[in-house]
């Protein structure tokens, strides 16, 4: 009985309130199409962005870093604003409802986030579409982990024609930035179709590609737990070293025994995005006959976040530049998150005589434009130097 008396409690509220009830929000009318009330993209390649909110006293949208746009409200009840004609790109974007933040309501393309506040939007056009190309396949596995003990959610990326019959083929463990989810290559960075497109065109090596979550979740590293003026210091090392567990005690074994996969370091990679990024090197760099290949997207450096074994690596330039086939250093011009990061990373290899890749992205910050392009360019080159 005990078990049940809240529910009943909380149901006899509900009933016996009715001081306290309030209207359920507006509908748009079911004699009209549902296209007038919702976003759009429109064959020039702008974007009409629409949010049915009669009540609402002032709306704005802000696309990607674009100051807020004002929407205009119609006598229906929908707040719009239309875009000038946009590059093919995946766009983010939000609605500011009377000082709310909100994501779009009318679509299904939320952007993959722990906290979910930013919808996406495409516009035709480019690589991230996609094509009428040979398909890779794309599957989610609850990977045991003993390193975390959990049930871990992992993408696989299979290519076009792999079957467990294949040649073993090298792979690549993707990792995704902070505040986002093992979700967010695959929705917001597009891996599968820039993985698609560039196989059909044979730009690239046939490869399994892991993208693991790069949160561990961990009762001492819940990210959410954190102020945010802490993580580096105490978020970053244990969650780096928890994820490095995963990787190498529950993660390579399982892709071992499950799929024909390579097991040498030269056909292995380990590639992220800012948090990720720092994932990458601390993985990377500790275990140099375990990964060849090694990428940092924008990433956090031990710059901002010390760890003993990078520092050791680092300290042995003879032999990284031995052991590495590639490592590959991305940052936006304009990146005031990880900026700096990358800037004292930059200056030890160049002081070390570090072999790398280092390319900077004109006018970017810390944004996907830097990030699906590094991408792109990077499957290009590994696994093929």
């Amino acid at each position: 009985m005990r078990l049940f008396l809240p529910y009943a409690l909380l149901a006899s509220c509900f009933m016996t309130a009715p001081a306290f009830a309030i209207d359920l929000p507006a509908q748009p009318p079911a004699d009209r199409p549902l296209n007038e009330f919702v976003t759009s993209v429109e064959k020039d390649g702008s974007i009409t962005f629409r949010l049915f909110a009669p009540s609402a006293k002032a709306v704005s949208v802000v696309l990607g870093a674009n100051a807020p746009v004002e929407m205009k409200r119609a006598e229906s009840g929908v707040w719009s604003a239309r875009t000038d004609a946009l590059k093919p790109n995946l766009y983010e974007y939000y609605f500011n409802i009377d000082g709310f933040r909100s994501i779009d309501t009318g679509t299904n393309y939320p952007k993959p986030q722990r906290q979910v506040n930013t919808s996406l939007i495409l516009v035709p056009g480019s690589i991230l579409d996609v094509r009428d190309v040979p398909h890779g396949e794309l599957r989610l596995v609850t990977i045991p982990s003993k390193a975390l003990k959990s049930q871990r959610a992992t993408y696989v990326y299979t290519p076009p024609g792999y079957t467990d019959a294949s040649e073993p083929l090298p792979v690549m463990y993707l990792y995704h930035g902070f505040g986002d989810t093992v979700a967010s290559w695959v929705a917001q960075g597009r891996a599968p179709q820039i993985l698609d497109n560039l196989l059909a065109e044979k730009k690239i090596e046939p490869m399994i590609v892991v993208i693991p979550d790069t949160e561990a979740d961990i009762p001492e590293a819940i990210a959410e737990n954190f102020p945010g003026a802490e993580r580096r210091k105490n978020f970053y090392p244990i969650n780096a070293d928890a994820i490095d567990r995963e990787l190498v005690e529950d993660l390579i074994p399982y892709m071992k025994e499950h799929y024909k996969v390579r097991d040498d370091a030269d056909g292995r990679a380990v590639v992220g995005l800012s948090q990720g990024g720092y994932q990458s090197l601390v993985s990377g760099l500790t275990h140099l006959g375990t990964f060849g290949w090694v990428a940092t997207f924008s990433g956090v450096t031990t710059t901002t976040v010390p760890n003993k074994a990078v520092d050791a690596a680092l300290a042995d330039p003879d032999k990284l530049n031995k052991t590495l086939r590639d490592l590959t250093v991305t940052v936006g011009t304009k990146d005031v998150v990880t900026g700096k990061d990358i800037a004292g990373l930059k200056t030890i290899l160049d002081e070390k005589k570090i072999v790398h890749d280092y390319v900077e992205y004109k006018d970017l910050g810390h944004e996907m434009d830097v990030w699906r392009p590094s991408f792109e360019a990077y499957l290009q080159k590994v696994f093929r130097k």
